[in-house]
Parts: C-alpha cells; structure tokens; sequence
C-alpha cells in the first residue's frame, strides 16, 4: 500500500506569502485545473502541469488566511483527495481548505 501524499505543500517566502504546491495523482487526464477564493473561482484561470511522475501540480504564493479550492479535472469539479480538511459548500459538495499562517 502506498503511502498517501498530502497535496498542498507550504513554503515562506519573504516578504510575499509563502508557496503552496497543489498536486494531484490523476495521470490519464488531459487537463487539470485549479479553483478558489485566490482566483475567484474562476476554473479556466490556474492550470496545472503534469511532472516527469505523471502528478498534476501547480505552485503558487499565497498571503496568510483560509483559502477553499477545488480541482477540475478534465471539466469534472473535486475535492482535493489526498487532503481531510474540508468545508460544506453551498453545492452540496464538499471544498478542500488550506490556511497559511
């Protein structure tokens, strides 16, 4: 059994926030994207990359506070598997949540 990964990895960075890496281990999709309260919601706007592994993932700086997000992966909205912290959205559905402190 493979140990799971948590998908958001936070980091400093000076003077700006820090850097918060979202991943996720969907290799047979074609396009994977990124949407929260740091992007309006907005699903066509944050664009995830697939590494050498095959792991979509995205980096980007984030200022201290609570942030709800999704991916969509090939025009279908999740929650992000590989993170507990979850919040009932008006949907519905269930959004993953970061804090940055």
């Amino acid at each position: 059994m493979q140990k799971a990964r948590k998908s958001c990895l936070v980091k400093k960075v000076k003077a700006k926030g820090k850097k918060v890496k979202f991943t996720i281990d969907v290799p047979a999709a074609g396009k994977v994207m990124l949407a929260g309260d740091f992007n309006a919601w907005k699903a066509s706007s944050t664009p995830l990359r697939k590494n050498r592994k095959k792991v979509w993932e995205k980096e980007l700086v984030l200022g201290p506070g609570r942030y709800e997000y999704k991916f969509v992966v090939d025009g279908n909205w999740m929650s992000d598997p590989n993170n507990q912290d979850r919040v009932q959205n008006s949907y519905g559905t269930e959004n993953s949540v970061v804090e940055i402190a």
